[in-house]
């Protein structure tokens, strides 16, 4: 493995679903080692108006590509839009025909995608705690059936299944990214994933969340520095005023914890008028140059991450101008 990775993050909102493929073709050309794209029902904001199926899209790129590893970040195994044997046989599939070049990120939900369908079969909105136990069994469900060499039944406290067996292996070990945005989910990424996603800033990185991730890497009996700790880091080029003025159009809405329990896309574009210009900042990064942003990637380095990804939209422009100087400028 290299020293770090490099990656983008596409998303799911403004484009038509070719331009991600063609996203993904420029950044394999560019060089960069992954990228990852949204799996959404409805994308986080109403502006924008795209959510493509992640999977198709997927698909079509992995065939267009030859060499950079794709997945989405995040997909939700917890029995809202998607059972964990389905996301199981899905990354299978992929896996058998491009072998090595599939991750899954997994998370617990947020409710623009997953309110819609447990409203459907519980008649409610799980709570945090809840949908947290959901996903640790379902990437248990996913890794047996990933594995086993004859039929299984399983038994757990939210999926049942019986006599059941993925026939469609994958060829490879499929890497689950687990994603963090506190201490206590930290913790369950290192036990129960391969890998770390999260969005945290780097001084919180340092002090809660790779220490958390790194505990319950050790409880499982592994070795956390085998690990990749991959960040999240949304851009924009340009002036400070002009990012600011489009974030609170709507996009910063995401970066309240409410948004993750609003289940229209219409009402987290209105929680921008929540967010104060310090935490947007905070959360998205403003750069009008390659050391700007360099400086904020080396950052994220020094606090022990060893895999970024650069959250750009389908946007040929960003990802060319990120490809084409940033790369070079870390030395790769």
């Amino acid at each position: 493995m290299k020293q770090f990775k490099v990656g983008i993050d596409l998303g799911e909102n403004e484009a038509e679903p070719r331009q991600f493929v063609e996203c993904a073709i420029l950044a394999e050309k560019l060089g960069f080692d992954s990228v990852w794209f949204g799996d959404h029902f409805m994308p986080w904001i109403h502006t924008g108006g795209r959510a493509a199926f992640v999977w198709s899209v997927m698909a079509t790129a992995l065939e267009k590509t030859e060499r950079i590893v794709m997945g989405p970040d995040v997909t939700c195994v917890i029995d809202g839009r998607y059972h964990p044997a389905l996301i199981a046989q899905a990354a299978a599939t992929l896996d058998n025909m491009y072998p090595g070049r599939v991750a899954i990120g997994v998370g617990s939900g947020e409710a623009v995608n997953e309110a819609p369908f447990f409203i459907n079969r519980l008649g409610r909105w799980p709570p945090w705690s809840e949908r947290i136990k959901r996903t640790i069994e379902g990437v248990t469900l996913m890794r047996r059936l990933w594995t086993s060499t004859e039929y299984i039944t399983f038994e757990g406290e939210f999926f049942q299944m019986r006599d059941i067996y993925l026939y469609t292996k994958p060829k490879t070990d499929i890497p689950i990214y687990f994603s963090a945005l506190g201490e206590k989910s930290a913790v369950y990424a290192g036990m129960y994933g391969d890998h770390l996603i999260t969005i945290a800033t780097p001084k919180r990185c340092r002090e809660a969340i790779f220490p958390n991730f790194d505990e319950g890497f050790r409880k499982k009996g592994g070795d956390p520095a085998r690990a990749e700790k991959m960040v999240l880091v949304n851009v924009l080029i340009g002036p400070v005023e002009d990012a600011l003025k489009k974030l609170r159009a709507g996009p910063a809405g995401t970066l309240l914890r409410k948004a993750f329990e609003t289940a229209d896309p219409r009402k987290v574009e209105r929680l921008a008028a929540e967010v104060s210009d310090e935490q947007i900042l905070e959360g998205f990064i403003i750069f009008q140059s390659t050391e700007q942003l360099g400086e904020v990637v080396k950052s994220y380095l020094q606090a022990g991450a060893n895999h970024i990804a650069i959250g750009t939209g389908a946007c040929p422009e960003v990802i060319k101008k990120i490809g084409l100087e940033l790369l070079p400028w870390l030395g790769r």
